[in-house]
């Protein structure tokens, strides 16, 4: 991006914007609206070249005289790499079939299971709109749009915002509802169906019609509903604090298509793979303070997020900021955030041969108990009259679970996590 361009810039993305909302060139906003840009460009990189993503985001917002405001935001981002399977290791090399059911790859002793072909690429769209309905009376709307390779979410939502006490107290009460269609590669899993090697089959025909029986419909539906309350107070001229409460409603399909689960006997030995199975059914609570005080020169911004669901997690969040201006545009803020959550009632990290199956399994790490640790550098500079910022952290995730039998008490069932983030943004 050349910088020396940026009224000619601007101008075109506020023209795009407007067309947007009504391609009759009829803005919604006033013509002494002024509008703000962001674009950021985001890298995260996962150690033993695991997952890789980058993400770039442009964002538009703009405020009029009336007090309305409107905000579109484009993301685009890429996703490569290998993610786990959730099969255990093995002493001895392990075949897997792969999602589609076409080919098959090789994993080799003690490694953990890695389906080297995850490969997405995700393309979102958000629109917002808020405006005064009457004195210390507020609206706002907002339309979600993401699109990747095999899944598809639409959403809608809605807040009603009441100011008290000359403004320094504000009432919100929200709403959200979600559809989401999921149309993974190879048709949906059948719940804690064996994945079928070709290995075991005579001719292609029949490995083609056992893989087939795994499977059930091409598609499969989620939707998700949530209503939040919340709380702003500004409480003195250097400190305000929010609360807010959510309430979510999940309801439809909610398995990882890609995930395995392993069936093992007394040596630790893999008899067999599952496909993963969890409820169709999910409610989540969730509890979030957020507290920001002027120090002088530094500012304070600290966060604890606390969530409970019907599936037995249990996880708290916190997160602190301390930005402080070094000179005119020039700001540094490390951040520490810290994330702890309990298991799923129905994770497993592999099943035992001789005890019946569960109605709901799953090895997903990310339903383990689990600690993770964040820690990040944010620096901010003028540039040309506008701000670009560069932040850089280090991410430590530490799952836990139960040892193994046999052969996996020798082998790493629950690998760290560790990868490097890079951001780097510009407001114009």
């Amino acid at each position: 991006m050349q910088l020396g361009r940026h009224a000619r810039i601007s101008g075109a993305l506020a023209a795009a914007s407007q067309a947007l909302v009504n391609p009759a060139q009829a803005t919604v906003l006033g013509e002494e609206a002024d509008w703000r840009y962001e674009a950021a460009l985001l890298y995260y990189g996962e150690e033993d070249d695991r997952v890789s993503a980058i993400e770039g985001r442009l964002q538009a917002s703009a405020t009029d005289a009336d007090g309305r405001r409107l905000q579109l935001a484009l993301t685009l981002d890429s996703l490569t790499g290998a993610t786990p399977t959730g099969a255990v290791p093995q002493t001895a090399p392990q075949t897997f079939t792969r999602p589609s059911g076409r080919g098959e790859y090789v994993v080799a002793p003690g490694q953990t299971p890695l389906d080297d072909t995850f490969k997405d690429t995700r393309l979102q769209l958000n629109a917002g709109w808020a405006t005064p309905l009457a004195r210390n009376w507020e609206t706002d709307l907002a339309a979600h749009l993401s699109k990747e390779y095999d899944y598809l979410s639409l959403g809608l939502s809605a807040g009603l915002t009441r100011s008290l006490n000359r403004n320094n107290t504000q009432l919100r009460l929200g709403g959200s509802a979600f559809f989401d269609t999921i149309e993974p590669e190879g048709r949906v899993p059948l719940p804690l169906a064996t994945m079928p090697l070709r290995a075991d089959y005579d001719s292609e025909e029949a490995f083609a019609n056992a893989f087939a029986a795994t499977r059930g419909n091409r598609t499969d539906h989620k939707r998700t509903a949530e209503l939040t309350l919340g709380l702003t107070q500004t409480l003195t001229r250097t400190l305000v604090m929010q609360v807010n409460y959510g309430l979510a409603e999940i309801s439809g399909y909610q398995s990882d298509a890609f995930k395995l689960l392993s069936v093992v006997d007394d040596s630790g030995t893999a008899l067999r793979q599952l496909y993963e199975s969890r409820p169709r059914r999910r409610t989540k609570h969730t509890l979030f303070w957020q507290a920001k005080a002027h120090f002088g020169a530094p500012v304070l911004d600290a966060s604890y997020r606390y969530l409970h669901d019907d599936w037995g997690i249990d996880s708290h969040t916190l997160d602190l900021r301390l930005n402080t201006r070094l000179a005119p545009g020039h700001s540094l803020e490390p951040q520490f955030r810290f994330y702890r959550q309990s298991a799923a009632d129905f994770y497993r990290p592999f099943l035992e041969a001789d005890t019946p199956l569960p109605q709901h399994a799953s090895a997903d790490y990310r339903l383990a108990k689990m600690d993770t640790y964040t820690l990040g550098l944010k620096y901010a500079l003028p540039v040309q009259g506008n701000e670009a910022h560069l932040r850089l952290s280090y991410y430590w995730q530490r799952p836990e679970g139960p040892a193994g039998p046999g052969q996996l008490s020798r082998l790493e069932l629950y690998p760290e996590v560790r990868a490097l983030i890079l951001q780097l943004g510009y407001r114009f």
